[in-house]
């Protein structure tokens, strides 16, 4: 919530003309998603981004659609199902 929503309020104060403070409190919550990144259990950052990667990207989708009006098609369902299927595997496959 914290990536997205304060990438898309500096996105409403850049591009929709919005006002200035908006940009500021997106570069707020843009701060506070990196502490959050950080207090994940996984001690390995790379693991770790590349799983909220996956996850930003369905959340992107989901955004879009219910703060935005973005009509998703069958071609972003199933960009969004690959990336949360590759978080599955980068989180949860068995190592040795």
């Amino acid at each position: 919530m914290a990536e997205i929503g304060g990438a898309y309020l500096v996105w409403q104060a850049v591009r929709q003309g919005r006002p200035w403070w908006l940009a500021l409190l997106g570069g707020v919550a843009l701060f506070a998603y990196g502490f959050v990144a950080a207090f994940q259990p996984d001690p390995n950052f790379g693991r770790i981004l590349a799983a909220y990667g996956g996850v930003f990207v369905a959340g992107s989708l989901a955004w879009g659609v219910v703060f935005d009006g973005f009509r998703r098609d069958r071609l972003d369902l199933i960009g969004a199902a690959v990336c949360v299927l590759g978080v599955t595997v980068i989180m949860y496959a068995p190592r040795a």
